[in-house]
């Protein structure tokens, strides 16, 4: 019965496994298939996505290849139509220069033609040449035996006579038209004021190219120029101006002809200096900062002339320009101030000759503009001084005024001469302009020894600081009518010879004197 009942048990357990298995195996074929048939779901997607992006590949590298062609044929067509271009250009000066070939061979058949006829009339004037010397070498030999003396001693005694005839008649017609002159109307007389205020001009200046910057003490020399010479390096490139560290004690001399650098880089070396922090970085710092300030003060400096001589409407670039003369010295006059100066005496003149006192103003205010960057522009102050004026939209009559100043073109109005005598009255009134004691008495020296060379000549003298020559000729031997001729003669050669600012007075005194003795 237990057996019975272990067996059954046992064969319960067994069937209770195999049935377990069957399950299980059923389970398991069951994953496997979903597993195969997922796998060839996505075996099927992902050959569906690779046929897509080859279709997508393949679309877009067609529209490439299309785009790719488009823009060859594009540059083709354009290279094709330059060329064309070309060919045609190439044509016209194919054709332009044969053309040009005709016309030379025809003026060199011409110049043949001419050449030769100018040969017969050259042999025909050789000719008659000589038929006319001869004929006056008869009449010579005929006057020489009729008269006595040769033809060279006729010569000179006829050349005397005209010279001495002709001096006389000239002495005396200066002295007429000068005395028609001051009995002329209001008109003639305008003329004649700025004509001899025009004998006023001057025109040498002698510019200033270095500045001095003190320094505490000759350590600060070491110390700008820096390792290796990296300071003074990094200093002369950011401002464009030679320092000149000699051993000139306790100073730095900064050299360059444009005066803004030089006063920027002077501010600068003086800011470092009391700074202590001298190096390429903080260099470059300083000059940037220094250069905003310089640039502001040139334009608050042509704001305030302009406003000075009440001139208004001029552009704001040229007010800048005329700013920076501020900086600029001429015979250590400060040309902005100069410029000022003229400005004012241009409209003095003007109220005096009932001309426009604006427009003289203005004239004067502007007449060395040029002076600003005539480092930079080559030519004259005067020319470089009128094209700015123009480019800028300045009045006609203000930019012929500007170019005429020095004479560098022919003065045209009134105006042009105010503008010239306004100029040499600021450079040569006492005290404006400065020169080397060695070149004043050099000069004054030059100057009596150029009126001593004349024939006559007793004594001369310069005076009041060489503005005035004076000169003593004997009675006996000059004429009042000499005496004038010598004047002018004496002027013109001061002129040609000597280099000067304004005006040199030459004044020629003759006189006669009777001297009697009273004897007991």
């Amino acid at each position: 019965m237990v057996v019975n009942t272990m067996l059954t048990g046992i064969f319960g357990f067994l069937a209770g496994g195999v049935l377990i298995f069957l399950v299980k195996g059923r389970v398991d074929n069951r994953r496997v298939e979903e597993a195969e048939e997922e796998a060839a779901k996505i075996i099927a997607d992902a050959k569906l996505r690779s046929e897509n992006l080859l279709m997508e590949a393949n679309v877009e590298a067609k529209d490439r290849l299309i785009k790719m062609k488009s823009e060859f044929d594009a540059e083709t067509n354009e290279t094709r139509l330059e060329l064309k271009g070309l060919d045609k250009r190439l044509n016209q000066k194919v054709e332009k220069l044969e053309w040009r070939q005709e016309q030379v061979e025809s003026l060199e058949k011409e110049l043949g033609r001419r050449e030769k006829q100018i040969a017969e009339e050259h042999d025909s004037l050789t000719k008659s040449q000589a038929e006319c010397d001869e004929l006056v070498g008869e009449q010579k030999r005929q006057l020489e035996k009729i008269s006595g003396m040769t033809s060279e001693e006729a010569k000179g005694l006829l050349l005397k006579a005209m010279e001495n005839e002709a001096s006389h008649d000239g002495a005396k017609l200066i002295k007429r038209i000068t005395s028609e002159a001051k009995e002329s109307a209001d008109k003639e007389a305008k003329k004649i004021i700025a004509t001899a205020i025009q004998r006023y001009a001057g025109d040498f200046v002698a510019e200033r190219t270095v500045s001095v910057v003190p320094l505490p003490n000759d350590e600060m020399k070491g110390r700008i120029i820096g390792r290796e010479g990296r300071n003074i390096r990094a200093l002369e490139a950011a401002t464009g101006i030679d320092l000149i560290i000699d051993d000139t004690p306790e100073a730095v001399i900064l050299s360059g002809f444009n005066p803004v650098r030089r006063e920027v880089a002077r501010l600068s070396l003086t800011r470092l200096i009391n700074d202590g922090r001298i190096h390429p970085a903080r260099i470059e710092e300083v000059v940037k900062t220094v250069e905003k300030e310089v640039d502001q003060t040139i334009r608050e400096a042509g704001d305030q002339a302009a406003f000075d001589l009440g001139v208004h409407g001029i552009s704001p670039e040229l007010i800048a320009i005329l700013g920076r003369l501020k900086f600029r010295t001429s015979y250590a006059q400060n040309v902005l101030q100069h410029s000022v100066e003229v400005g004012f005496l241009c409209g003095v003149m003007a109220a005096e000759l009932g001309l426009n006192v604006k427009l003289a103003k203005r004239m004067g205010l502007l007449h060395d503009i040029g002076k600003a960057v005539d480092h930079e522009v080559e030519g004259p102050h005067a020319v470089i001084g009128a094209n700015l004026a123009k480019k800028h939209g300045e009045n006609p009559k203000i930019i012929q005024g500007i170019a005429a100043h020095h004479e560098d073109v022919p003065p045209e109005s009134v105006y042009d001469l105010l503008v010239q005598a306004a100029d040499s009255l600021s450079g040569a009134r006492p005290g404006a302009r400065k020169e080397l004691l060695e070149n004043y008495v050099k000069r004054l020296e030059d100057l009596e020894k150029i009126a001593n060379g004349y024939k006559g000549v007793a004594n001369s003298y310069a005076i009041q600081a060489g503005r005035e020559l004076r000169v003593i000729v004997e009675g006996d031997v000059v004429r009042d009518e000499d005496a004038v001729v010598m004047s002018r003669d004496i002027a013109k050669q001061i002129e040609e010879s000597l280099t000067f600012p304004g005006q040199i007075r030459v004044t020629v005194i003759r006189e006669t004197r009777a001297v009697g003795y009273a004897n007991k």
